[in-house]
This record gives structure tokens, sequence and C-alpha cells, in this order.
């Protein structure tokens, strides 16, 4: 891999730290712009009592001088201000351990609870839960903050949003509008690419949705979506959903065929599948194509002037693995959250006797936070793509090997 990243730190440990390696030297950085997404991925109707506790802000350790990079690997630290509340719990020295601290011993179905304690052989199944928590993926974001200003500094945008909460969905979601095509390369005078009609639709509902507690452009449905979940809340139960990424900018070719590990829509749904609770991805038009004629779902190519371009945006911006110049679409499932207030039942893993499961502060809908942790995992695998694509050690060498190819294919 060209970038990768590690995270490390647990749910109610002293701090969650993350390494990003293989950015390249010369890329301003901002801590407000990190600090913003992770104010973004805190919010969302239906979150937990941890969200009032925790105000998430990024501290750089390495990397980076003077606000920009410097080509080594990039450190950052995340306080968990609730650490304060969990020494003797959670203290990593072996003298701190108390008689009378109680372990869990209770695992919650849906949980990586039980499996965990069974693989890493421990009775005490907090030893498990602190790291399978979703409070991990703080540091994705913050990571893939950085991505993100690195592809902005060749106008890729990503963005997400709401399109179903339990059974209630947006009226007018995005494949709908993925489905209408434009030009997607640059004219002969401009190395850039041009802004299709598409993505511009596509940041118009991203900014509605960024407008919404929910993070749901459509005002109707979040308002039915804000009433479920308050009944979810009243009963003790919790709501899943589904979330909409989409990525505009990119030219034809980032990703390839070649080998199955190089497929860029195989890395972006392995990476989105990797945050807790996701259970179901999808690109384009996804299951959908699976109902239809071969002749119904194929985007269909035109030339105009010299220039390719599609009608449609079924295959949602990729084909063979590789980009094809449209928007990438990119949906994903998420499972009701797991921690119940009203528990379901489990066995207890000392006495084998049935109990109700643990409990652990949880949220009742947390698809809003999803999509946001969403975006930093897509714009982490498109940044190693894209700098396996165009090489270099600094950014001045990169934008002349990509400005050199948007040429090229300016000219195909």
């Amino acid at each position: 891999m060209a970038v990768r990243f590690i995270t490390s730190g647990e749910s109610h440990g002293k701090a969650l730290t993350g390494i990003l390696e293989g950015v390249p030297s010369g890329l301003s950085i901002s801590v407000s712009e990190i600090n913003n997404d992770l104010r973004r991925r805190q919010l969302g109707y239906g979150r937990g009592g941890r969200m009032k506790i925790e105000s998430d802000r990024a501290e750089i350790l390495s990397g980076i001088r003077f606000g920009k990079t410097l080509g080594s690997p990039i450190a950052i630290l995340i306080e968990n201000k609730d650490w304060i509340n969990w020494k003797e719990t959670m203290s990593p020295e072996a003298e701190d351990r108390s008689s009378e601290l109680k372990t869990v011993t209770r695992p919650r179905p849906g949980h990586a609870d039980l499996p965990g304690a069974i693989k890493y052989d421990t009775h005490d199944i907090r030893d498990i839960l602190e790291r399978s928590s979703a409070r991990e993926t703080a540091m994705r974001v913050a990571l893939g903050a950085i991505a993100r200003e690195f592809l902005s500094e060749f106008n890729v945008k990503i963005g997400s949003y709401v399109v179903q909460i339990g059974k209630i969905q947006i009226s007018n979601s995005s494949p709908q509008a993925s489905r209408r095509g434009d030009k997607f390369l640059a004219s002969d005078e401009s190395p850039r690419r041009q802004v299709s009609s598409l993505e511009k639709e596509l940041l118009k509902i991203f900014e509605r949705a960024e407008k919404s507690p929910l993070r749901c452009p459509d005002k109707t449905a979040s308002q039915r979506m804000i009433l479920l979940i308050d009944n979810a809340i009243k009963e003790g139960n919790s709501l899943g959903g589904i979330f909409e990424i989409f990525v505009t900018g990119l030219p034809p070719g980032i990703g390839s065929h070649i080998q199955w590990d190089k497929r860029l829509d195989g890395m972006l749904a392995q990476a989105i599948m990797s945050i807790q609770a996701i259970k179901g991805v999808e690109i384009g038009l996804g299951f959908e194509m699976g109902r239809r004629y071969g002749s119904d779902v194929m985007d269909e190519i035109f030339c105009k002037s010299s220039k390719f371009y599609r009608k449609t945006n079924n295959a949602g911006g990729i084909e063979g693995g590789m980009t094809n110049g449209m928007p990438i679409i990119i949906r994903a499932a998420m499972k009701p959250i797991p921690t119940l207030r009203k528990p379901l039942t489990s066995v207890d893993i000392i006495t084998k006797k049935p109990f109700k499961a643990a409990y652990e502060r949880s949220d009742v809908c947390a698809v809003p936070a999803a999509g946001v942790v969403g975006e930093a995992m897509a714009a982490l695998i498109i940044a190693d793509a894209f700098v396996e694509k165009f090489g270099g050690d600094s950014m001045a060498e990169i934008k002349r090997n990509y400005n050199s190819y948007i040429r090229y294919i300016s000219k195909f």
C-alpha cells in the first residue's frame, strides 16, 4: 500500500492514537479541518451520553511542521476525557488492579464479546469490548481528514448522507440522480476536469444533509425518522439504517483490473465493511442490478466532440475495478446498535446460566455518524490508490504526474 494507517486505544482508555504513512511532503494540513470532521462524527440525533462527555480534538505528534507534511509518518493523539472516570478500571499497571473490580461475564448478542473472549482467552469481556467499540472510529475520522485534504488538492470531494432509518426512506434517493450522466473529460484547454451536473447535484444534497440533525437531505423523512428514534428510546430499543457516500472529481483509471486486491471497488467495500455494525455494502445500483436485465443496467458510452460521456451511472463510477470518471456512489447498511437498554437474553461465560446481557452506555441510532466514518475510510482508500497511480514523494511531483495524465486522457 502507498498510504496506510494503524490505530490503537481502548474506548475508556487514556487516549486513541493513530499513525498515517505515505502522505507526500508539502501538503498543507489544517488541524481545524481535522477537528471539524471529528465534530461531525459526534453529531446526529440518537447519539448516546458519551457524546456529551467527549469533545474530540486531534493533537498532531509528528510528521507535520509549520502546517505542512514532511513525508514522514504522521502520528495523531485524541484524548479520552472520560478516562478520569475509568482510571481504576482501565489502568495499564498491574499493581492498580483492585480485588473489588467487577468483571464483565455476560456477552451481548451482536457484539464481539463472546467470540472475542474465546479467541483471546479471557473471562473478562471488558478486554474485548473496549477495543471493539466504535469509539475507535474517531481516530479513523482524524486520519481520514488528512487523506481528504490531500484529495482536495486535486478537486476530489467526498460526502455522505442518510437515506434510511429503520423502514423510513428519503423520497428522492441519489441512485436515481446518479443515473443521469455527463461528460467526464476535461476540455483540451485545461488539464482540470469539468464539474458535471451530477457532481453539482450530489454536493447540493450533501449541503442540505449537513443542516439536518440526522444528516438526511429530506426534511420530511428526517422528521419521521426522529419520531421513530424517539419511540425506540422509549422502548429501550435501537435502530439501524442506510447511508450513502459519494466521491466526485476522480479521473478514469484509479484502481486496476490486474489483481483481485488492486480493484478499487473491492478495497472500498472492505474498508466500509470494516466499520463497526456495517453489514452490507453496494456500489451504484448494487443488489438491484441482480434483479434486472443487462440491457437495463449497463452504462452506454457516447462521444461528442471527441469527448466520452455516459447518460447513466448504474455502475456507481467503477468498472472493472477502476474509476470510469463518473462519481463513485457507495451505499452501506448499518445494523441496529446491539447494546440495548432493554437487554436480550445471553449466557454467563463463567456459570453458563442464562442472564440478561450486560448494558454498556450506548447510542440508540448512530447511522449519521457512521456516514462520516464512511467518508474517512473512502478518503483513505482512494488516497492510497491515487498515490499509487500518480506516484511521488512530494505534492509538487504528484501534481506534475497528475496533470500530465489529465492532458493525456483529454486527447485519448
